[in-house]
């Protein structure tokens, strides 16, 4: 069955008596497979002799591609695939990304860091003293919902309550990256959120920001992002009609600057306090322990006919000697220097009990309802407003 994920595969990992055994097969966008190889060796470190034996399979692109409904039948298991995100139509498994230890093309620093230059970035202004409008700054080259979001920019004849602005990462790596450091970037009230291909990485450095983070609805979740609850942690935006949508949610806020404020420091304390990066480290851990429990063989080192192995050994150190530049900067910047260092707990912390249906569907039926009852503001809220008009 991991022999069908090998289809859309970059690379194929095997953990065998705590060393871990690589197999590539294709080239990942930028260095995405490595940095993700990075991340499980230091696990290894962290927590030297826990993890048990197991290989599987890791897709380094954007979209799940294992979808639900090809795998109806009561004998059509689907390929364990691991990979950044998924969505309520596939069974794609997913993991952290490969920016939590840094990523170099875009000179941004490993997790842990960052977090540091956000909480700065955020103690520098209070959420009073913060631009009144909605903030986003990307690539709206990689997807039509991004280049949609932009016809909401303020104009001569609108203005829909936001600031957007297009990063472009080939002028900003020529000036090396002056412009797109995250720490400068909590300088707003709000901040949206919008995705791309698919989820993209963005979304944990906006919500480290302690404003309020405006989410247009999202097609796809990371490791993280299902435990958010709306009105709680952001501010749900529409995406059949983001302009109307993002000005209402601007002058909500700004007419309930408590309330709003409140939601920001929510996230902030979300993303700062439950997902510092031991936790990151204790997801991946329970999640591999708990994938090695399904697994109905015992892993093995792949063996050429010869007796040789047929994919490469790595550690810590093979892996960084290779690297350069902010590569190998970042690897050390995140390297696990032993077990019970300062940084990280000397154990796993414990895997809590999963959700019951019942208890499941209560939450998501909370979070939908949710939805609809900020919608149904903002319904009420153009209504006033076009009758104000015609009056």
């Amino acid at each position: 069955m991991i022999e069908r994920a090998k289809k859309t595969a970059h690379f194929r990992l095997v953990i065998v008596d705590g060393k871990a055994y690589v197999e590539k097969y294709k080239q990942s966008i930028q260095t995405r497979d490595m940095f993700t190889l990075w991340g499980i060796l230091q696990l290894l470190r962290l927590y030297p002799g826990k993890l048990p034996d197991l290989e599987l399979m890791f897709d380094c692109d954007d979209r799940p591609v294992v979808l639900s409904r090809d795998f109806q039948g009561p004998n059509s298991g689907p390929p364990p695939l691991f990979r950044y995100c998924s969505d309520g139509s596939s069974l794609d498994i997913v993991f952290p990304d490969w920016s939590f230890w840094g990523w170099a093309e875009t000179n941004i620093k490993p997790w842990g860091d960052i977090l540091k230059d956000i909480k700065e970035g955020n103690e520098r202004s209070k959420w009073r003293d913060r631009v009144p409008y909605a903030y986003w700054k990307g690539n709206p080259n990689v997807s039509p919902i991004r280049k949609d979001l932009l016809t909401c920019n303020v104009s001569e004849k609108n203005d829909w309550n936001t600031r957007l602005y297009i990063q472009d990462w080939d002028q900003e790596s020529k000036q090396k990256f002056k412009q797109s450091n995250l720490g400068d970037q909590c300088t707003h009230r709000y901040k949206i959120y919008v995705e791309g291909w698919a989820w993209s990485v963005s979304e944990k450095y906006i919500l480290a920001c302690d404003s309020m983070t405006l989410i247009i609805r999202p097609h796809y979740h990371d490791f993280f992002s299902r435990g958010m609850v709306p009105l709680e942690h952001y501010w749900p935006i529409r995406e059949n009609s983001k302009c109307t949508s993002l000005k209402f949610a601007v002058e909500w806020g700004n007419n309930h600057p408590e309330t709003a404020q409140a939601i920001g420091e929510a996230a902030r304390k979300y993303i700062h306090e439950d997902m510092k990066m031991d936790y990151v480290y204790d997801y991946m851990f329970h999640l591999l322990n708990e994938y090695a429990k399904l697994l109905k063989f015992k892993p093995t080192i792949p063996k050429l006919s010869g007796g040789a192995a047929l994919v490469d050994e790595v550690c810590s150190e093979t892996l960084a000697c290779n690297a350069n530049g902010n590569w190998k900067k970042f690897m050390e910047e995140s390297l696990v220097m032993s077990p019970n260092s300062d940084d990280y707990r000397a154990a796993p912390c414990a895997l809590p009990l999963p959700y019951d249906p019942p208890a499941l569907k209560e939450f998501f039926d909370k979070k939908s309802g949710l939805i609809k009852q900020v919608e149904s503001w903002e319904n009420e809220y153009w209504q006033n407003f076009n009758k104000n008009i015609k009056q």
